[in-house]
């Protein structure tokens, strides 16, 4: 419990100091993130607001990660290790991103393909070690390894590790369009993953190889999250930029895979999903029938658009986002539950 303390409390003062250093230093440097025209119009003052304020939650996580193993003797494990490297890996790739956004001063980074290949890179590289080096299960989890007899195997383990990779980092990116909105939303994620890191811990049944130090993980990162929010509510100082959605994504994957809760996090981080999904929708509605469903994809522009004020799309989606963390999470104890009573 000390050295969860630890990497939450540290997480959050190392981030708080680091936002604001980053905030000072890309103001003097005019280091602004520039705003794609398909968005609505309110969205144009933010032009040239700071940017890649991401590389303060990376920082602050590794640093809470770290003060709380040195500070309470925690042993450092291959699991916990490779998960912040992952996030580090992944917020590499959207630094990236950013920075050549920034120096080409137009709302375009890396091309799709470069961009894929540093994610999928990343990926495989943490899965072929995760599977290989840490014990991890290979079958299809909800709340537990056993929850299906479905074993995926080595190969079809890493392929299925890759595509949730993938599709997390990417749902958070798109998340990313309002002021706190992915950052406050993903507060609620890595409450959950210290939950069920830290009941794992406590209940060998669940056979999570290095529970503590994944929950120590999600505490970090939950610290770092919170403590850059201070400065990206609404009306934002800063934004996280792909370092910062892109870091939380590939967090949140690999907890949800080293924890053997895979299938869970969706509903986890509920909200990511309904944002992909209505872009999904969007797309598929105008290529095949021509017409949109929504005035704008994702959907938090298409309230944007009907009238909402932004922080009223922000506090009711951050509403969404924490009840669908709280449904998970009961669904997580009801099968411990039931199972117990068996």
């Amino acid at each position: 419990m000390i050295a969860l303390l630890l990497a939450g409390g540290i997480g959050l003062a190392a981030s708080m100091l680091a936002t604001r250093f980053l905030i000072d230093w890309l103001r003097r440097h005019q280091v602004g993130q520039p705003i794609h025209e398909d968005v609505p119009e309110g969205h144009q003052v933010k032009a040239g607001k700071p940017t890649m304020g991401g590389i303060g939650i990376v920082v602050a996580a590794v640093a809470g990660y770290a003060v709380a193993h040195i500070r309470s003797g925690l042993v450092f494990t291959r699991s916990g290790l490779l998960v912040l490297a992952l996030i580090v890996g992944a917020g590499v790739v959207g630094g990236l991103d950013d920075w050549i956004k920034v120096r080409a001063e137009r709302n375009l980074g890396l091309s799709k393909r470069a961009k894929v290949l540093g994610l999928v890179s990343t990926a495989v590289a943490f899965a072929l070690l995760t599977v290989n080096f840490t014990g991890v299960h290979t079958r299809l989890s909800f709340t537990r390894f056993d929850s299906f007899d479905v074993d995926l195997q080595t190969a079809g383990w890493v392929l299925w590790a890759v595509l949730l990779i993938l599709a997390t980092t990417n749902a958070v990116n798109l998340t990313d369009g309002l002021d706190g909105l992915a950052a406050g939303s993903s507060v609620y994620a890595f409450i959950a993953y210290t939950v069920i890191g830290f009941w794992a811990f406590r209940n060998p049944g669940y056979q999570v190889p290095h529970a503590l130090d994944l929950a120590v993980v999600a505490a970090a990162m939950l610290g770092a999250v919170a403590g850059f929010l201070w400065f990206n509510a609404a009306p934002a100082q800063i934004i996280m930029g792909d370092t910062g959605s892109l870091a939380i994504g590939a967090g949140l994957a690999g907890l949800a895979l080293t924890t053997n809760t895979q299938l869970l996090l969706p509903l986890i981080g509920g909200l990511f999903v309904f944002e992909t999904l209505s872009v999904i929708l969007q797309v598929g509605s105008f290529r095949l029938f021509h017409r949109r469903i929504f005035r704008m994809a994702p959907i938090h522009h298409h309230y944007e658009l009907a009238g909402w004020p932004e922080t009223t799309v922000i506090i009711r989606f951050w509403i969404l986002a924490g009840l669908c963390t709280a449904v998970a999470l009961g669904i997580y104890y009801a099968d411990f539950v039931h199972l117990s009573g068996q």
